[in-house]
């Protein structure tokens, strides 16, 4: 079985499940089609019935160990073949992750290698349990990471973490991943989920509107635009219900309702 990615929902958190089992969760091909396709649908939800945060998982006490290397030899020994993989099918989820609106957590454990650092680095939140291990040792294997990816890893674990990773093949345990910010918060192992779910039930008590525009501005910025070209447009929500119940609750002094 090539593994799959599996959607539930809790209320309003949508749960995406990375499942793989005897493989600590590593990502087929097939597996990365299905992420995509779950992280498309997740941003294209109707306002009023949409998720308003999303938790990013593995299955049985493990994130994501990498790629499926069972799988390489049927198509990494050929150009176009490994372009498609990583241009079409690995960046094609990991654009649709980095594209939804929705805040998303990672919730880290276990093996967090290669493709598990690369799904972690474009979610908005990393909350690892204590014996999570982070790199991505693909040097032995004898291939360097794809440009795109590799742009991604670097933002998010910083230049020099990147390079410790992909040129030593360094591994990292969390308390070190916590120290060089890539990990916002570390929690013991068996309570990391139960942290997560809270971290996910306080930002869907918040304004979903809100968090939408906020990622909007901050994927902008990302991108290079400088904060003057966001300005247009920027002050359409004025008159939307959500700013307007936010507002009158504080002076109200009640909690809001959204």
């Amino acid at each position: 079985m090539g593994g799959r990615v599996c959607l539930t929902r809790q209320g309003a958190i949508a749960l995406v499940t990375l499942d793989h089992p005897g493989k600590f969760n590593a990502m087929s091909r097939a597996m990365w089609r299905e992420l995509r396709a779950v992280f498309t649908g997740l941003q294209a939800e109707p306002a009023a019935s949409a998720a308003r945060c999303v938790v990013l998982r593995g299955a049985d006490g493990h994130f994501c160990a990498g790629g499926d290397i069972s799988e390489y030899a049927d198509f990494r020994f050929d150009e176009v073949s490994l372009r498609a993989f990583h241009e079409g099918e690995v960046w094609g989820g990991l654009q649709a992750l980095l594209d939804c609106d929705v805040p998303v957590i990672a919730q880290i454990e276990g093996n967090c290698m290669g493709a598990g650092v690369e799904i972690a680095s474009a979610c908005d939140l990393r909350i690892a349990g204590a014996s999570a291990r982070f790199g991505a040792p693909i040097a032995k294997l004898g291939f360097p990471m794809a440009p795109r990816e590799a742009a991604l890893v670097a933002r998010a674990t910083g230049e020099a973490t990147a390079r410790e990773m992909l040129l030593e093949a360094a591994v990292f345990d969390a308390a070190e991943m916590k120290a060089r910010g890539f990990v916002q918060r570390l929690q013991a192992d068996e309570a990391v989920a139960d942290h997560v779910l809270q971290s996910a039930s306080r930002i869907a008590s918040l304004a979903p509107q809100a968090a939408r525009l906020n990622k909007q501005t901050l994927r902008a910025l990302g991108q290079g635009r400088p904060a003057e070209a966001l300005v247009t447009g920027a002050y359409a929500y004025a008159d939307s219900a959500e700013h307007r119940e936010g507002i009158f609750a504080f002076t109200e002094k009640r909690k809001p309702d959204f």
